[in-house]
């Protein structure tokens, strides 16, 4: 077999991992960023100011935010069940140490604290979650793409064939529900009056740099007889095409039916869909081709995966973007934050029961076909990372208590502190003068993954990572990650934004 067939054999006839090793892989972001969050209160407990150097910001944020990820999806992937208990003692050992030194010094108890805490009034300019959760999905695609070429990343996170759940099969579902929070139906002010297709407008215009990247891709791939797994989207198809393709189907379809019946939208499409697939010859013709042997002759039969796919993945974009009219709502307390934890905690439950039924009742889990249970699968366990990334902003508001004057970056801030208005203009100038990586890459977040797909091509014709040792595929990964997270952070040092459209 020649380079390009085996690494196509290697990524091939894949059948996924557990939903639990999953969900407990998705509670290691949130961890990190907890325990980055701490170890930022602590030393300002410790030396009055926040850590303001550049340098060792970015060495501190790469080594907590983005090599435990790199370490647990490969040499450490046989104890991941471990590594999060691990992460929570840490933590708890930090919050332990802020909380007795501080203990020392103030006079409230800790119920006035918590009384204190519930009463807190938050920014309601952002909700820190929402970007944490859309970085982290760009980072840990970027980690996977490369890391699925190297034995050490198990075969079990890379996408499934068929049927199966694969750490790489969600991440795909979770890019379009990351899109979709920020999509301009969302954050469309309720009270303007605007026309019914000025979404519509915009979204025409925003996509075509994916259009471009998609079309990139197929030329780049197709001249230098770059590996591809065919059957994931089909022989020209890339997922540019799929994200650009639903982003402008979903505001046509929010333009003629009320967005604040997104999901009803988007329950009857993922219904009518899987109907089609259980009832007629939908299924077979995806799976085998219109011959029933594979074949791939003509744009439809040689790229069903990826056009058929579009209506799963529309369904998931549609309740996403309810989600996010759902976060949106006014809270400007804590209060209200822990209630919205509440809500998503019964929608989970929900969600669970539901996949449960669906793969009873219809398949299993299919990437390949985007089915409903699919659907279901992907907006599960996004609204698990995404309630984890809010249960740890209330986490780090609630430390930022204890120590007066504390700023953690990328997470809520205090619209009145209970000393008075002097440590608000503290706290914002903090806020504004204190490095981060996760504002770098959330500035330029398709320029980061555009990066990710060049040095990814890049490493794979210039290293046979197939039969590469473990030190050596961590040495390449990391350096693969830092100098991309590099590269942002200086960008956002000079405030370059590359976006112009």
């Amino acid at each position: 077999m020649s380079q390009k067939e085996l690494k196509e054999a290697f990524i091939s006839n894949l059948n996924g991992t557990s939903l639990l090793e999953i969900s407990a892989g998705l509670s290691l972001p949130p961890l990190c960023l907890l325990c980055r969050g701490l170890l930022l209160i602590l030393y300002y407990l410790h030396h009055g100011k926040p850590l303001s150097s550049r340098k060792y910001s970015l060495l501190l944020d790469f080594l907590l935010l983005v090599s435990p990820l790199l370490f647990s999806c490969t040499v450490l992937s046989p104890v991941l069940f471990f590594i999060p208990f691990i992460l929570a003692a840490f933590c708890a050992g930090i919050f332990s140490k802020i909380y007795s030194q501080r203990k020392r010094e103030a006079r409230a108890s800790f119920g006035q604290i918590v009384e204190e805490f519930q009463q807190a009034r938050l920014d309601p300019g952002c909700i820190p979650a929402i970007t944490v959760f859309r970085v982290y999905v760009n980072v840990l695609t970027s980690i996977s793409i490369l890391a699925v070429d190297f034995p050490q990343y198990p075969r079990r996170y890379a996408k499934a064939e068929t049927y199966g759940t694969g750490v790489m099969d969600l991440g795909v579902g979770a890019f379009i529900f990351g899109n979709a929070l920020v999509c301009p139906e969302v954050w469309q002010r309720p009270h303007t009056a605007q026309p019914k297709f000025s979404s519509l407008g915009r979204q025409v215009f925003s996509v075509w740099p994916l259009i471009s990247l998609g079309v990139g891709r197929l030329l780049s791939v197709k001249s230098i007889e770059y590996h591809e797994h065919t059957s994931e989207y089909g022989v020209h198809w890339n997922f540019f095409f799929t994200l650009a393709l639903v982003r402008l189907a979903a505001s046509l379809l929010l333009a003629i039916f009320p967005k604040h019946k997104a999901w009803l939208v988007a329950a009857a499409l993922a219904v009518l869909y899987q109907l089609l697939l259980s009832t007629t010859s939908l299924k077979t013709f995806i799976l085998h081709g219109s011959d029933g042997r594979d074949s791939r002759l003509g744009f439809l039969d040689a790229n069903r995966e990826g056009l058929l796919s579009l209506f799963g993945y529309l369904a998931i974009y549609l309740a996403s973007v309810q989600v996010g009219l759902w976060l949106l709502q006014p809270r400007s307390s804590v209060r209200g934050w822990l209630g919205a934890l509440r809500g998503l905690a019964l929608a989970l439950v929900a969600l669970w029961v539901l996949l449960q039924l669906c793969q009873a009742c219809t398949e299993p889990v299919s990437r390949r076909m985007a089915n409903v249970s699919f659907c279901t699968w992907v907006l599960a366990h996004c609204l698990l990372l995404l309630a984890f990334f809010l249960l740890t902003d209330l986490a780090l508001v609630f430390t930022k208590l204890l120590v007066k004057g504390a700023s953690v970056p990328c997470c809520w801030e205090l619209v009145q502190p209970p000393d008075g208005r002097e440590k608000h203009g503290v706290e914002v100038h903090h806020r504004l003068s204190q490095p981060c990586l996760i504002s770098a890459i959330n500035k330029n977040q398709l320029l980061f993954f555009l990066l990710a797909n060049v040095m990814t091509g890049t490493v794979n014709i210039l290293i046979d990572t197939i039969h590469s040792r473990a030190a050596f595929t961590l040495c390449i990964l990391h350096l693969y990650m830092f100098l991309n997270c590099l590269i942002m952070y200086i960008l956002h040092g000079r405030n370059i934004v590359l976006k112009f459209w």
